[in-house]
């Protein structure tokens, strides 16, 4: 099977954030972030590294509220494009899941690349914050990221003390996950029963 240069652009204006997301599958996972908020910077470079999706990620949104817009919109701009990259996700591996420890924590992240979005989100954090990043905002970034792209996501933070830790790692195992789940499988079929996703 001939394999294309899967990726995709999409440029997104609300009265809340103005987000630009090019990203660019089967690469070498470089990273360029700016969202405004500096550990979802570092995250977002996790989630690029390590499922070895380059992204090149520019935000302006409304921070002197909260981070609140700039975190979920950038979910949904993401996941845009992760699905429009993807095509008709024929020819992939489909499923993925990994397990991610991170000093004294373990998240695992399982997926599905089905055209079903779903999440589900079983993670507590002891404090509100890492620096700007309210976290309580990783569960609305995963869930914009699932519904927009059309994926499955299970999370689980299995456990762990440091939030640091804690969200850390629950962005590198839906990156190894994705980059599972993504890759292209040995002949090119499409895993469905069905026949098509």
């Amino acid at each position: 099977m001939d394999k294309i240069i899967r990726k995709a652009e999409i440029r997104r204006e609300t009265k809340e954030t103005d987000i630009y997301v090019s990203i660019q599958l089967d690469s070498k996972g470089t990273a360029e972030i700016g969202t405004g908020i500096g550990f979802f910077d570092h995250m977002l470079t996790a989630l690029s590294v390590h499922s070895g999706i380059s992204m090149n990620i520019q935000v302006k949104g409304d921070i002197h509220v909260d981070c609140h817009h700039t975190i979920e919109d950038t979910g949904i701009v993401l996941g845009q494009s992760l699905g429009q990259a993807l095509g008709a996700k024929s020819g992939i591996v489909r499923y993925g899941t990994a397990y991610i420890p991170m000093d004294e924590a373990l998240a695992m992240a399982s997926l599905d690349l089905s055209n079903r979005p779903f999440l589900v989100f079983n993670c507590e954090f002891t404090n509100q914050s890492c620096g700007g990043y309210d976290l309580c905002m990783t569960e609305e970034f995963f869930r914009a990221f699932a519904f927009n792209s059309g994926m499955t996501l299970h999370i689980n933070l299995l456990y762990g003390s440091n939030d640091h830790h804690k969200a850390e790692a629950i962005y590198k195992a839906v990156a190894h996950a994705l980059k599972t789940a993504a890759a292209y499988n040995s002949d090119g079929s499409t895993l469905s029963t069905k026949g098509v996703l």
